[in-house]
């Protein structure tokens, strides 16, 4: 099995923790990687076929797994993959177990998240080998994907992770941003998501600001 690793651009994060959701992408297209190789569009078209066929999807692992029984346990599982114009999109739900919290709460970490990247498990079924000294080593035609990681030292930076979420889908961006829209600072609405509305000074929560801000926030759940 090989791999290929993509690095963490940017992750979006959600004030309630209740679903442990995020997405990114496993691979991007186009893109030369670490080992010399560029996965062309469609490579994943056929797996991906498969596994929604046959109910057998790709594990979702912390650093590919390893030794153990323990490093081998999934961490969660995908709940979509599909390619699009970037690369392999990916959707998945971190298992509620002390593995599955932690990489969650490494995810969530600021100002930047501990967590640098995921990678992909493969079988290159069809490539193109190099015919100039310039071109990739190979072109990636066609891949067998046993398992989509999240890792810590990304050897691509132009796959990652976009968005963890709640299981009401709002994620902190959007609430910050509907709080800024009804008047908070930054620092507030940082403030409000990380412990309520109580975290600020009671001259600062007026009823007028607060009301806005909830209508706010109700339109872009709504959404």
């Amino acid at each position: 099995m090989e791999r290929s690793i993509f690095g963490l651009r940017e992750v979006k994060l959600a004030s309630d923790s209740a679903d442990m959701t995020f997405s990114g992408y496993g691979a991007v297209f186009g893109n030369i990687d670490s080992y010399g190789d560029v996965i062309e569009p469609g490579a994943f078209a056929a797996t991906l076929a498969e596994a929604k066929a046959s109910g057998d999807w790709p594990s979702m692992l912390l650093q590919h797994g390893g030794l153990t029984a323990e490093d081998n346990t999934p961490i969660g599982i995908w709940t979509d993959l599909a390619e699009d114009g970037i690369g392999l999109k990916v959707t998945g739900k971190l298992a509620d177990t002390p593995r599955g919290r932690e990489v969650y709460t490494l995810l969530k970490m600021e100002p930047r998240p501990a967590i640098k990247g995921m990678s992909i498990g493969y079988r290159a079924a069809a490539f193109e080998m190099r015919t100039k000294p310039e071109d990739p080593r190979r072109r990636l035609t066609k891949l067998d994907l046993f398992e989509v990681s999240i890792v810590t030292f990304p050897a691509n930076r132009k796959a990652n992770i976009t968005d963890v979420k709640s299981g009401a889908g709002l994620t902190e961006r959007d609430a910050e941003r509907a709080l800024r829209d009804a008047g908070f600072s930054r620092s507030e609405a940082k403030a409000i998501i990380a412990s309520g509305f109580k975290a600020l000074p009671q001259r600062d929560a007026d009823e007028a600001s607060v009301s806005a801000a909830l209508k706010r926030l109700l339109t872009t759940i709504e959404s």
